[in-house]
């Protein structure tokens, strides 16, 4: 073996998955194919859950001071995600893609994973035991071999391809633009705005730049070698809001469309996808890289787990049995907006009633939970605790031998029994998983401010912060939860 694991693709997900596979003692290496970082930014800022995601692993510090912020929208309905909590829902804005994939590559490799830029993948073959690489750099082409492969190589993957992953869904109707330019003064239109012909948005990004999106309604997709020229991006925009932006420098140019397709499994044997690769849709509320990171997030300590032998291979089956369902949900709400955002005066009505809608309270609660991630529950097992399945906020601490907060104590990216009642039977029957798991006796730091935590005694939260256990509430004993998520002791 090469490496026990080969990620190709050296986005945000494919380093947040080397960043978690490094945290947990696995060696990786990240095959990429483009020679440099291209410095674009397709995505703007994340969301909640990513920011959380971030924390946990005390990464925020590496991106400086940031903008949070609960606006958003639904398919251009303003939404306004407090009503969610001000203080569990608020996204990172205008923190370009670029600077996420640079914090998170030197992350990454600081921690020892092994990125091999122009490094493209040509074939792979999984022949049971392990699964071979074919890939061409600037040596020439070679064979690398490793016990796990990731594909996190967007959504063209040549490694869903080469497995032979099926990919359903459907394809691109309509072409749009994406610009970063220089030079001109546009107003805001930050939500996007449905015009006669489409629909047009802008943004202000750091160092003058403005970012427009241009759908110019019944333009059919195109496959294209290269960028657009800028010429066409400005004609479109000339001819849905009658402006000349001929004039501004483009700093660059991308088209996308509004395809929409998931892979119908996320593993097959030793190969797995995640990210782009795994689900691909209209760009609708910036959810694309979070989904991605969030996918990686989840897989990273189940890979780790069955490479060093701590878990049978079958826990990465909850890959797929977790995350596929996340990325269903994502393609069905990226469509629903894609109606509202692209569709014309025909579906004035629906935008006019979902606006009527969206004034309710529960309503409010409902999308922006789905567009942000917080709805997201995992089937951890039966049980009456509220956290269950769901992800662990935070919880400031107090004790001997306690972080801060739970978020602390996530940073390593190990399992944790947070004993809130100082239980010596309870740490006992945990001991033997003490390898894997950190046992931590604590109080919470005066009342917690979330309901379902204040009679809570015990809690088993998995490397990606999300709860496996909980006492009272709990169906399930504790050693039954410690082996299904962390292998026999």
């Amino acid at each position: 073996m090469d490496a026990p694991v080969i990620v190709v693709g050296a986005g945000p997900t494919g380093m947040m998955l080397a960043g978690e596979l490094r945290l947990a003692g696995v060696d990786v290496i990240v095959v990429e194919r483009l020679e440099r970082r291209t410095g674009e930014s397709r995505g703007l800022g994340f969301t909640a859950r990513t920011l959380e995601t971030f924390d946990q692993r005390g990464l925020l510090a590496r991106f400086g001071e940031i903008e949070t912020s609960t606006l958003g929208h639904f398919g251009g309905l303003p939404l306004d995600f407090g009503v969610l909590g001000e203080t569990t829902c608020r996204a990172a804005k205008a923190v370009p893609q670029s600077v996420t994939e640079t914090r998170l590559e030197e992350w990454a490799t600081g921690l020892g994973a092994d990125l091999r830029r122009g490094h493209e993948v040509l074939s792979v073959r999984d022949d049971g035991d392990g699964v071979e690489v074919e890939v061409r750099g600037p040596a020439g082409t070679h064979t690398l071999r490793a016990a796990y492969l990731v594909g996190c190589d967007g959504g063209r993957s040549t490694v869903r391809k080469a497995a032979g992953f099926d990919f359903p869904g459907t394809s691109a109707t309509t072409e749009m633009y994406l610009a970063d330019i220089k030079g001109v003064d546009l107003k805001p239109r930050m939500i996007g705005e449905t015009l006669p012909g489409g629909m047009v948005m802008v943004g202000p990004l750091p160092g003058g730049i403005t970012r427009i999106i241009v759908c110019e309604r019944g333009t059919p997709p195109r496959r294209r070698e290269g960028p657009p020229p800028f010429a066409e991006v400005a004609a479109a925009w000339q001819r849905l809001t009658g402006d000349d932006i001929s004039a501004a420098e483009p700093v660059w140019v991308s088209a996308f469309g509004d395809a929409a397709r998931q892979a119908g499994e996320y593993r097959r044997g030793r190969v797995l996808l995640a990210g782009d690769a795994a689900h691909i849709h209209l760009p609708a509320g910036g959810q694309g890289m979070n989904t991605g990171i969030q996918d990686a997030v989840n897989l990273g300590w189940k890979l780790a787990a069955v490479v060093r032998g701590d878990a049978p291979a079958g826990l990465l089956d909850t890959y797929h049995g977790e995350r596929h369902p996340v990325g269903r949900r994502l393609l069905m709400n990226t469509r629903a907006q894609g109606l509202l955002f692209l569709s014309g005066a025909e579906v004035q009505p629906l935008r006019d009633t979902l606006g009527e809608l969206m004034a309710y309270e529960d309503v409010a609660r409902h999308l922006a939970a789905m567009v942000s991630g917080l709805e997201i529950a995992y089937d951890v097992g039966k049980g009456t605790h509220p956290l269950l399945g769901r992800r662990m906020p935070r919880l400031e601490l107090a004790g001997p031998d306690a972080a801060a907060s739970t978020t602390e104590l996530l940073h390593p990216a190990r399992g944790v029994l947070l004993d809130l009642a100082d239980n010596p039977r309870l740490r006992q029957r945990a001991a033997a998983w003490a390898d894997r798991v950190d046992i931590v006796t604590a109080t919470p730091r005066g009342i917690p401010a979330d309901e379902e935590l204040r009679d809570t005694t015990a809690l088993l939260i998995r490397p990606d912060g999300y709860v496996a256990w909980a006492a009272p509430g709990s169906h399930h004993d504790l050693p039954m939860a410690l082996e299904r998520w962390f292998g026999t002791p």
